[in-house]
């Protein structure tokens, strides 16, 4: 029995070996005619392809089928998302009706107070943005206008919107504006309708914290933050953002500009508010000395 089992042994391992020989060079055969760029082998790929691929239709029938069936899963789960979606931009699209009414109803009322005056002294050079030179330590933008536009350092910056910066370091054809969100930034401000007076101190962050601030129990997030002209250093009224919470519980303004697309900036020209040297024409007109009438005694 020993000795059949080797011999057995000694028939197979050759025998595999051989087979294995002979898988080898028929895949190399079937590669070379499959490689071999020739009329002839060509029609000879048709026919074996013609006789063996229809025959395989039932053996891939299963396969066919799973993949159909995924394909019509995966479609299934892009129209959920899109009904969601759907969803969600109605409920935004009737807030924003909502919001439109209620501006069309404020600018009605607005247009019916005719008669409030703008500082005429406060108009705006536009400049474009040639350069952003935000870093982790310093965030400004270089602008096309400088001193022949009569630009001036520490002129405030919009975007059409909110504040953006201040002038700081002017050039002959270009001005440098520190934003506000840089950390050597601080802007008086005041919040609305509380009417806190805070300090908006950039820190290199997108939302700036709120500083020195009287009640934080009078501001809730939401309240509009402008300028309070203090200090001569913005004209007072421009929009800064609205007040915002941080995880941590700290008030933070978020800013009104758009400061991922600063391609226009408007300076605006402001000259300062004109001291009062004169308090007696705000108090009321100065009358004139009337006379003193002396009036004589009874003579003894």
């Amino acid at each position: 029995m020993a000795n059949d089992r080797s011999n057995g042994n000694e028939y197979t391992g050759p025998l595999a070996r051989l087979l294995l020989g002979v898988l080898v060079l028929c895949l190399f055969a079937v590669f070379m005619i499959w490689r071999i760029d020739s009329p002839r082998v060509e029609r000879f790929r048709a026919q074996i392809t013609d006789q063996f691929v229809p025959r395989l239709d039932w053996a891939m029938a299963p396969v066919t089928g799973t993949i159909n069936l995924l394909k019509d899963f995966q479609s299934y789960q892009r129209l959920a998302e899109q009904n969601r979606e759907l969803r969600s931009e109605l409920r935004r699209m009737q807030a924003w009706k909502e919001a439109a009414l209620q501006l069309e109803q404020e600018n009605a009322r607005l247009l019916d107070l005719n008669n409030v005056r703008l500082d005429p002294r406060l108009t705006y050079i536009t400049g474009v943005v040639l350069a952003d030179s935000g870093s982790p330590f310093r965030q400004s933008v270089l602008l096309n206008v400088g001193a022949r536009d009569g630009v001036v350092e520490g002129w405030a910056t919009m975007d059409g919107i909110g504040v953006v910066g201040r002038i700081s370091g002017v050039g002959d054809s270009t001005a440098r504006v520190i934003l506000l969100t840089d950390a050597s930034s601080r802007i008086p401000a005041v919040i609305q309708p509380s009417g806190q007076r805070t300090i908006v101190a950039g820190d290199n962050s997108a939302a700036p914290p709120i500083e020195f601030l009287e009640d934080d129990d009078q501001v809730r997030p939401g309240d509009r933050v402008i300028s309070s002209g203090d200090g001569g250093v913005f004209p007072p009224g421009l929009l800064i953002g609205q007040v915002a919470l941080d995880p941590s519980g700290k008030l933070r303004v978020r800013l009104s500009a758009d400061y991922q697309r600063l391609e226009f900036l408007r300076v605006l020209r402001h000259h300062g508010t004109a001291p009062v040297s004169d308090t007696a024409h705000i108090i009321g007109p100065q009358l004139p000395a009337q006379p003193v009438i002396a009036q004589d005694g009874p003579t003894q």
